[in-house]
């Protein structure tokens, strides 16, 4: 079993990759869900939507989010009767946002209507949230603290960022299956994701990190910085104001007590060799990934370095 965390536009291109070179049985995927929000009285989760729709063959690849090809009507008529309409929520995308909230007011828990709307999308991978518990980013700003939707989307991040908090993760549990798959897993795979807000409401999860230093699974990251500039979004700005160089370095240090293997791009063989004299293991690869070949290719990539490494292992174990 593969197991990837994930969370943002660039772990979803990940998981577009993983998809089209592995069995989706294969792959069990765990969301951070610390972007989720309250809209028009609606539970979104936006990241746990976009890995949904990837694995369904039904994401945007213009925009990177919600449906592909799908209308907004029902967001044209809130703006004229007066509602918020910063946060763009589709036709298509509004159904699964409406099934959602309907099955959580049911009884339901996050794990279970995750599970069904997926089920029910075709989606034969296993997606779980990071919890069934809410835990909120909040990025502390010089006009006060944001949920990160507002920081993100309403605002376009251009607010300079002070801080960064997981609101109610010490009081989370992992969902069901999360620490099971971990332990259970042949690899563990990061994804490309922002380590602060994508990556980081998962590890704030207590249980989670404990479970990543403890799986036998060789834990592997994909970096999201190329030579010293974030691929997309403020995932630089957040992780200098984190305290983490951005830099390859910086992606190393955000995961330091559980990570076995890092893939940096080919733009950063040097810091990758600096990197390896503190004896992590580095391989260098092409992780840009504007095309469906470039995802597949990097997906290859980066199964081949874990797998290439199992196989040298064992003909080198006399046992």
């Amino acid at each position: 079993m593969i197991v990837v965390l994930t969370g943002g536009t660039g772990g979803a291109k990940f998981v577009d990759g993983l998809r089209q070179v592995v069995s989706p049985q294969e792959l069990t995927i765990i969301v951070n869900t610390g972007d989720d929000l309250e809209w028009w009285s609606l539970y979104v989760s936006p990241d746990l939507d976009s890995i949904t729709y990837v694995l369904a063959g039904l994401l945007s690849k213009e925009r990177g989010w919600g449906v592909k090809g799908d209308t907004f009507f029902c967001l044209q008529a809130m703006g004229q009767l007066g509602q918020p309409i910063w946060f763009q929520v589709g036709d298509r995308d509004l159904a699964v946002h409406l099934l959602r909230t309907r099955l959580l007011s049911k009884g339901k828990t996050l794990t279970e209507a995750t599970l069904e709307i997926a089920a029910k999308l075709g989606v034969q991978a296993t997606i779980l949230p990071m919890s069934d518990s809410r835990v909120e980013t909040r990025v502390m700003t010089p006009i006060g603290e944001l949920s990160f939707e507002e920081y993100f989307v309403q605002r376009w991040y251009q607010d300079p960022v002070e801080s960064v908090r997981f609101a109610g993760a010490a009081e989370a549990q992992p969902a069901p299956g999360v620490v099971d798959a971990i332990m259970a897993a042949s690899v563990v795979l990061l994804a490309p994701s922002n380590p602060v807000t994508s990556i980081g409401p998962i590890l704030a999860v207590p249980g989670i990190r404990e479970a990543l230093k403890q799986t036998q699974a060789p834990v592997v990251a994909v970096t999201p910085i190329v030579a010293g500039v974030a691929v997309s979004g403020p995932t630089g700005v957040l992780m200098a104001a984190q305290g983490l160089p951005v830099s390859l370095a910086g992606v190393a240090q955000a995961y330091h007590d559980f990570l076995d293997i890092l893939i940096a791009d080919t733009q950063d063989a040097r810091a990758a060799e600096e990197l390896k004299r503190s004896g992590l293991r580095v391989y260098c690869a092409p992780t840009l990934m504007r095309t469906s070949d470039d995802k597949a290719n990097l997906a290859r990539t980066v199964l081949s370095v874990v797998y290439g490494e199992s196989k040298a292992h064992n003909a080198s174990d006399p046992s």
